[in-house]
């Protein structure tokens, strides 16, 4: 029988890659090799395209987990060598092995899974950020990282202030580490702007959507950061599902669970979107009628943050998508 489709299973780890090569039939009937190993770096990537002898009349896809760092030096030659890549999230992989109901986990056999699932499931094709947003998403998270120090150290201070017999000493050297984050968050924001001006297109784009009460340059950046200027997103239900805000349901028969943020996404989506969801909840008309009705509602102030924050996101897409900008007594704006 022809073989229609071929994936590779690649199980990636500091060091070393583990291979597997699927193959499907037109009667659907799957094969697949003995793994092999190579080594994470250039030569090793080398040897398993050699090893993979591709056919240009076959349809061949890599997949690999989205592992910590690992997997982007493999996933960006992979890119520049024009060979089709599909990088999936671990909670994707661990229930499509759930499902097998397989009770053996090494390398090999990750990497087998991986090639099982490329020839079961039509997956999405991963492409390559281009260098400037690469670049921004460093930055912005860099940012977002050195923030969170600064409010350590800063509760820390308050701590050792109201603490009795603390040493002045160990309050001047938290006030020294508070003013060197403090400069570092300028500079940090400082470069940020500066890659955005660099592309006009990008910049008006953002002025656009820094129109929107309650969302600053910062917060839009992250966002653009996290879903490379939202080429990522086909539609606004993937974005949401992409964030971890979309809504998880747990009923069944007379049962009626709690129904909460499934929170399966990217965390760095959801942190930017606290301050601004709650200065939106206050200063945005819409978005305060909108949470104030909800309160009414389910008296839970967490619950209607959550919920302005996802309806920031969603404004955000669709204004970045019409390239417009925000517009108050637009009662089309006011997205569910």
């Amino acid at each position: 029988m022809k073989i229609v489709k071929q994936c590779i299973g690649i199980d990636v780890s500091k060091d070393a890659l583990d291979c597997c090569i699927g193959s499907i039939d037109s009667n659907q009937n799957q094969s697949f090799s003995k793994s092999k190993k190579f080594t994470n770096c250039e030569d090793g990537f080398k040897e398993m395209l050699k090893w993979v002898k591709i056919e240009k009349e076959e349809e061949i896809v890599f997949i690999m987990e989205a592992t910590g760092v690992y997997y982007e030096n493999l996933a960006y030659w992979l890119n520049h060598h024009d060979q089709k890549l599909c990088v999936l999230l671990p909670n994707k992989v661990k229930y499509f092995a759930k499902s097998l109901n397989l009770k053996t986990k090494t390398d090999s056999q990750d990497a087998r899974l991986l090639s099982q699932l490329g020839l079961e499931r039509k997956l999405s094709y991963w492409y390559m950020p281009s260098k400037m947003m690469r670049e921004i998403k460093f930055l912005s998270r860099e940012y977002r990282e050195t923030k969170a120090k600064l409010v350590q150290m800063k509760n820390q201070l308050h701590a050792r202030h109201h603490s009795y017999g603390c040493p002045k000493s160990v309050e001047r050297r938290l006030k020294k580490q508070i003013s060197l984050l403090e400069t570092q968050l300028l500079e940090i924001e400082a470069e940020l702007r500066l890659q955005a001006m660099a592309d006009s297109k990008l910049y008006d784009k953002i002025v656009s959507l820094s129109t929107i009460p309650g969302v600053s340059f910062m917060t839009i950046i992250c966002i653009l950061a996290e879903t490379n200027a939202f080429a990522l997103v086909d539609n606004a239900k993937q974005l949401v599902s992409y964030a971890g805000l979309d809504i998880q349901h747990n009923q069944s028969g007379m049962k009626e669970g709690k129904t909460r943020i499934s929170k399966k996404g990217n965390s760095f989506i959801r942190n930017a979107l606290y301050m601004p969801a709650l200065c939106a909840s206050k200063h945005n008309p819409a978005m305060k009628e909108f949470y104030n009705q909800l309160i009414e509602r389910k008296p839970a102030k967490k619950i209607g943050i959550t919920a302005v924050a996802r309806k920031l996101l969603i404004l955000m897409y669709v204004l970045w998508k019409n390239d417009t900008e925000f517009n108050p007594l637009f009662e089309q704006q006011k997205v569910a």
